[in-house]
């Protein structure tokens, strides 16, 4: 069993030769029957978890989207913070981001047209692309996979030049991010992430014999050992599956990073980004869940299985929404529960 202290894990496990099938058949109770988790996981050590990652500075920085589905040919609409903005590509395929409303009248530049790498309002023909009137490009970056957007006045800290990215796979890789919105807050998604024990009784068609290994106790956890260590079988079909262990860490306070640390795929991740988007028509908060699952293996194979990533990424996606679907359920439950609106 792995101990609380053991800070190198990724270090000594990552790197190892992947078994040769990793496949394998596996024995477990009837659902009803497998091991209680309530025990091990304690409100108030979900909720101090959830508080250091809170506390964590993100420099303004929010995920709002796919970096594949900003396009060049035509503008996105998206809203963070409450805030309504347009994205797009420049001539160069560079990242823009701005306010969604026209500074001339208010039309939503989300339906304008991309001319010359600006954006062509549709009411009036007015340009936007650089600094205007009333209109002033965001700062944007995108880190290959997914597209941010700095918002210091949501964000309220001191901003910084550049997100905080989580560390990811080199080499060849497969990406595929899926995104679904609740009724909840940020720290509601970050809960659910943080509850690893919940697996196997709310995700059986999923997980498996999930054990977790090591979790963070008390409340002041230095950031190294502020991580849960976990052992779980991926369900293939029937009794056959994958085991590894992985571990769950939080880079920034919206932001959980799950890191496969031993098994196949290792060094493999799932980012969840927890997105406020702000009041829906009934009051309540949405946020969006911004998934991105990047894959790798130290398997020949895999790099062949990579030129399918076209095909392998509705898979992923459709994979991971299954999964939120539930989860969202979690956090919206949570929320209702924090607030008294159920």
């Amino acid at each position: 069993m792995l101990d609380d202290g053991s800070v190198d894990l990724k270090r000594q496990l990552i790197g190892r030769r992947p078994e040769r099938w990793p496949v394998r058949p596996f024995r477990e109770p009837a659902w009803a029957r497998q091991e209680p988790t309530y025990a091990e996981c304690g409100p108030a050590l979900i909720e101090a978890a959830v508080k250091r990652a809170g506390s964590r500075p993100a420099g303004n920085w929010f995920v709002f989207a796919a970096a594949r589905e900003v396009r060049a040919d035509r503008p996105s609409g998206v809203r963070v913070a409450g805030r309504e903005l347009v994205a797009w590509r420049g001539p160069g395929g560079e990242l823009r981001v701005g306010p969604g409303a026209c500074p001339h009248l208010g039309a939503p530049l989300a339906q304008a047209r991309v001319h010359c790498g600006e954006l062509v309002c549709r009411w009036h023909g007015l340009r936007v692309g650089g600094d205007r009137p009333g209109w002033t490009a965001l700062p944007s970056y995108d880190d290959g996979v997914l597209a941010w957007v700095r918002l210091d006045r949501p964000g309220g800290e001191p901003p910084a030049e550049r997100p905080v990215v989580p560390a990811r796979p080199r080499g060849t890789t497969v990406d595929a991010v899926a995104t679904l919105t609740g009724v909840c807050e940020p720290e509601d998604v970050v809960a659910n992430r943080l509850d690893p024990w919940h697996g196997a009784w709310f995700h059986p068609y999923s997980f498996a014999r999930l054990r977790v290994l090591s979790a963070p106790r008390g409340i002041d956890v230095a950031e190294p050992d502020d991580r849960f260590v976990v052992e779980v079988t991926f369900r293939l079909a029937g009794k056959l599956g994958v085991p590894v262990v992985a571990e769950f860490t939080c880079p920034g306070p919206r932001t959980v990073l799950m890191t496969i640390v031993d098994g196949e795929g290792a060094g493999s991740v799932v980012e969840t980004h927890a997105t406020p988007l702000g009041p829906g028509t009934d009051g309540r908060p949405r946020t969006a869940v911004i998934e991105a699952t990047i894959a790798a293996s130290g398997r020949p194979g895999f790099a062949r299985a990579a030129r399918l990533a076209p095909v392998l990424r509705p898979l992923m996606r459709r994979a991971a929404a299954r999964l939120w679907r539930d989860d969202l359920a979690y956090a919206e439950r949570r929320y209702a529960l924090r607030t008294d609106h159920h």
